[in-house]
């Protein structure tokens, strides 16, 4: 892999009005990503990168996570084939939130079938008496069963 490397971060100055990519990570060591479709905007997912996983999505221009859950990286579409080719990486003016515009190979994003993984909405203002979340998304693009098998699901609950 090309040796990627990120700035110390030295000064607001530096951080908000230079090029040099200088990333905040939490304690944790990571970063919150929110990832769209390139083309429609719509988003797909929220997830989180460490250091290792933000430079190997640069590298290799399809996403890369961090999995909090596994506590391991997790290269998006690589057991299911719905891999996500980055058409373009944006980081907001403080270097703390990435944003990645992505295609989708095979349709989706969410490992529950779902094409993103907001796929249900919370009502509000007057109809908020009764939290009951509602499906925006009727059908799903694949089989989790089928491309997972029996595997565990990977959200903790």
């Amino acid at each position: 892999m090309t040796k990627i490397k990120f700035e110390e971060r030295k000064t607001i100055e530096q951080v908000e009005e230079s090029t040099e990519l200088a990333p905040k990570f939490d304690k944790e060591g990571l970063i919150p990503v929110v990832t769209t479709d390139f083309s429609s905007g719509e988003v797909l997912m929220q997830g989180y990168m460490n250091e290792e996983a933000l430079k190997k999505t640069i590298h290799l221009g399809e996403a890369v996570y961090y999995s909090r859950s596994r506590q391991t990286l997790w290269h998006k579409g690589k057991t299911s084939g719905l891999v996500q080719t980055v058409k373009e990486i944006r980081i907001d003016d403080d270097q703390d939130c990435v944003w990645l515009r992505v295609d989708v190979q095979g349709g989706a994003s969410c490992h529950v079938g779902y094409r993103s993984c907001f796929y249900r909405s919370v009502p509000f203002g007057k109809n908020s008496s009764k939290t009951i979340l509602k499906f925006e998304e009727k059908e799903k693009v694949f089989d989790p069963k089928k491309v997972y098998g029996d595997a565990p699901n990977p959200t903790k609950l």
